[in-house]
């Protein structure tokens, strides 16, 4: 065996193990994700098993395949991405191991003149287990040391929230409210997984926080339970429960019991509780989803009235879409919880900026932009879709639909659409099928690349339409 040929060997086992790591990372490391649950499926036979059985089969010319067919198709693969391999620490010990084990397994084949199929899958083999057990390990030392941490906050309050729909939302509101009078952190962005939360105590989280306003979302039965048993919320919010992530928990009945995992914190004093989700009385659960009336939602924002300590209260702010009035519902008991007064919550709520990516309004080039893109939920969709038909000029909505749901669902949402939009643009494949049976409109487009979107908007669109970008799925979706 040339050098040559172990040069190729070894970039071989790099390239599966890039592809490897990269799918790892979309899915949160795990491994049973990867296989059972991956979007896209025909990218492991494409870009891992069929390289991997070419090898095997054809190891004369394998090292010219790889640099002219395979290499340049992972490396066009990668340059689509829209969700690209994030080179952080725990990628560069995977990466380490990986160039260890070639190198070592590549010396042996040059030493024996001949290399089988395993000195490529060795190497990745032993790097993924090497790597989960060093993560592993590392893991509970960072998670000692975010609890140290937690504990080291004199009177630290912390709020935990789960549920389906709004769990962001509803965080960035009840920071909001609580730090016009008290010093909040709030988890950046959607981390709610346990190691992000770890990270965040460890790396983020300010000495004179008073309280810690956490969010807390889960894939399986045992996630929150896990977040919820670290943290040790005094205060918690289960939102409204629905089907997303269905794939993952298969029945309603699972995705309530793993959200009510919040509630397993031994220092629980209250415990804020949508009413799609249960209705067993508990001492220390108070129910809402019910208090709000006299609702009003256009384009220009939200106003209802709620009836606090005995006085109705008119609440109004700029935020849009009428189911954020659920959210804003908790968030105000749970400002009550910490002693605001209306008045003070009143003028908070007319400072309450939108959380982007989630029903934003933005105003370009004499068009209106609805920024949906981070909400994947069927009720948020159709309530952005009733606002965008109040709109006089055209109407135009980009999405790949619902991911993670059913296809009952994504009906509903091709019918709604019927009724408003004039241009649909539907993005990537997921539901490319269904829609274009589904969809009856004046212009349609299916833009399996999104790179082409831009200029697809620009010459579709003009002065005085609306468009909504309805969820952003990225493309490994």
């Amino acid at each position: 065996m040339s050098l040559f040929d172990l040069g190729v060997n070894i970039a071989f086992v790099l390239s599966l193990g890039w592809y490897l790591i990269a799918n790892l990372q979309w899915y949160d490391y795990k491994i049973s994700r990867v296989v059972l649950y991956h979007h896209k499926k025909h990218w492991h036979f494409i870009y891992f098993l069929f390289p991997f059985l070419v090898y095997h089969f054809i190891g004369d010319i394998f090292s010219y395949l790889y640099i002219f067919v395979f290499l340049p198709s992972l490396i066009w693969w990668h340059y689509r991405l829209d969700q690209k391999l994030v080179i952080t620490p725990r990628v560069k010990r995977f990466f380490a191991l990986l160039l260890f084990f070639a190198l070592f397994q590549n010396l042996v084949c040059y030493l024996r003149l001949s290399c089988e199929a395993f000195a490529v899958f060795i190497p990745l083999l032993l790097a993924y287990l090497l790597s989960y057990a060093i993560e592993k390990y590392l893991f509970e030392i960072y998670k000692k040391e975010a609890s140290k941490r937690l504990a080291s906050i004199k009177d630290l309050e912390i709020i935990a929230i789960t549920g389906s729909y709004g769990k962001t939302s509803i965080k960035n509101f009840i920071a909001s409210i609580l730090s016009t009078k008290y010093r909040v952190y709030a988890t950046p962005r959607s981390i709610n997984t346990i190691g992000g939360i770890i990270k965040d105590v460890n790396t983020a989280l300010p000495d004179d926080t008073q309280i810690y306003v956490c969010e807390a979302g889960a894939r399986q039965s045992g996630d929150i339970a896990v977040i919820a048993e670290f943290l040790e919320p005094q205060r918690v919010v289960v939102g409204k429960v629905g089907l997303a992530h269905i794939e993952y928990f298969k029945t309603l009945r699972n995705i309530i019991v793993t959200k009510l995992e919040i509630m397993r914190s031994s220092r629980l004093k209250k415990a804020f509780v949508h009413s799609s989700v249960t209705d067993e009385p508990h001492e220390k659960v108070e129910f809402f989803g019910s208090s709000v009336y006299d609702l009003k939602a256009d384009l220009d924002g939200l106003s209802f009235k709620m009836e606090l300590d005995g006085e109705v209260v008119e609440f109004e702010t700029s935020l849009l879409g009428s189911f954020q009035a659920i959210n804003l519902e908790v968030a105000i008991k749970m400002a009550k919880e910490f002693k605001l007064s209306n008045n003070e919550i009143k003028e908070a709520l007319l400072k309450l900026d939108a959380v982007p990516h989630r029903l934003q309004k933005i105003v370009a080039g004499g068009k209106i932009i609805l920024d949906d893109g981070y909400n994947g939920n069927i009720d948020g969709m159709l309530e952005a879709i009733r606002l965008v038909s109040t709109h006089k000029g055209d109407k135009v909505i980009v999405t790949p639909g619902l991911v993670e749901s059913s296809e009952e669902l994504n009906l509903e949402l091709a019918e709604a659409i019927n009724g408003v939009f004039d241009t649909v643009i539907v993005t990537g494949k997921l539901n490319r099928d269904l829609f274009s049976r589904a969809l009856n409109v004046k212009y349609k487009f299916i833009l399996e690349d999104k790179s082409k979107l831009q200029d697809l908007l620009a010459k579709e669109t003009k002065t005085g339409d609306i468009i909504l970008f309805a969820n952003d799925a990225p493309s490994f979706i």
